[in-house]
Formats: structure tokens, C-alpha cells, sequence
């Protein structure tokens, strides 16, 4: 019998009525369709401060950053949904990444959180480039973090339009670009897991 993958979901905003909460939305229930079992977390619930390794050097890797670096360890892979900003990869999320990276011991065990972890990406945007230049940084940003980024993505344009009163897609091109990522991303972990039971 197949393992249940387990997959942690998150969108790289926190705004109230965020695009890429909604196309995170979608895929929450897309993975849960395909029959893995979902987490679902906001950054807001683990605030950082920018990363600043003479903070770093004084107080240690903040504990909100260990806590997003256990969660993500005891999952088989992640799926972020992302919104762009000047072309780019959100701060919030950019720095999530960022302290989560340079956490390298739980006591006194190694302990690197990324480092071979599964991630599906999503993008959005309220325009017509569906958040296409934040999925190809982002997407380079966690290759360079050790992470395994299946190929298939789903980016979400004119995001104002892009989704029904029940929250999901209008248009079938993007419910079959949902779905195939997720199938990918849930076969990929399944294959590649390197979760950390808690």
C-alpha cells in the first residue's frame, strides 16, 4: 500500500483576499482530492525579523524560523502559492526562505530543513503575466536552497477573475494545470521523501 504523502501548503501573502491565498486554496483541495494528506499554515503565524546574521550571531536562528524548519522537515514536500511584487519574489516570503536556510542544528542534531525537500510551485498577479517572472525566481531561489522543484507550475492571471463563488478556477486550462501539478508533486514527495517524523 502507497504511503499518504503529507504536503504543507502556504501562500507567500497574508492580505486579506490575496490571490495566491486563493489559488493555495484551490490547491489545498486539489492535493486533498488526490489524496494526500494537507497541511495549511499562514506565514502571518510565524513573524520574523529581517534576516541579519549579526542578529543571527547574538541571538541564534529566531525560534518562529525552527518552528517553519520542523514543520516543513516532517512533511513529504510543500506547495507555495506566490504573488509577485516589481517583478519579484515577495519579502515575506523571501525572508521565510531565508532564516529557514540557515538553520543547520535542532539541539544537537544536523538538521537542514530544506536540503532535499519536494516543493510544488503557484503564481499569481492581477494582470495578464499570472506571476510568471516570481515563479522562475522563486524557483531559483530553492534550487539554490538544495530543494527538488518539479517542473509542472500553475500560474493564476487576472487573479480579480480568475475564480468562482466557491473559490475555485473559472477556467479549465488552470484546474488541469492545478491538477497535474499536484499529481506531480504528490508522486515526486511519495518518491523523494525525506520527512522527519515530530
Amino acid at each position: 500500500m502507497a504511503v499518504i504523502p503529507k504536503i504543507l501548503v502556504f501562500a507567500g501573502s497574508v492580505r486579506s483576499g490575496a490571490f495566491s491565498g486563493k489559488t493555495a486554496d484551490v490547491a489545498q483541495k486539489e492535493l486533498a482530492m488526490q489524496g494526500a494528506e494537507v497541511t495549511r499554515i499562514s506565514l502571518a503565524d510565524y513573524p520574523l525579523p529581517i534576516l541579519d546574521e549579526d542578529l543571527e550571531k547574538e541571538k541564534g536562528i529566531p525560534e518562529n524560523a525552527m518552528t517553519l524548519g520542523r514543520l516543513i522537515a516532517a512533511h513529504d514536500g510543500l506547495l507555495i502559492a506566490t504573488p509577485e511584487y516589481n517583478g519579484s519574489i515577495p519579502p515575506l516570503l523571501k525572508n521565510s526562505i531565508d532564516w529557514v536556510s540557515r538553520v543547520r542544528k535542532d539541539g544537537n542534531r544536523s538538521f537542514r530543513p530544506l536540503v532535499g525537500k519536494v516543493a510544488g510551485l503557484c503564481s499569481s498577479s492581477k494582470g495578464n503575466f499570472a506571476g510568471i517572472r516570481c515563479i522562475n525566481h522563486l524557483r531559483a531561489v530553492l534550487v539554490r536552497c538544495q530543494m527538488e522543484v518539479v517542473t509542472p507550475e500553475c500560474s493564476v492571471p487576472e487573479g480579480g477573475n480568475a475564480f468562482d463563488e466557491a473559490g475555485n478556477f473559472r477556467d479549465e486550462r488552470l484546474r488541469k494545470s492545478m491538477e497535474h501539478l499536484c499529481r506531480t508533486l504528490i508522486e515526486t514527495s511519495r518518491l523523494l521523501s525525506t520527512r522527519i517524523e515530530a
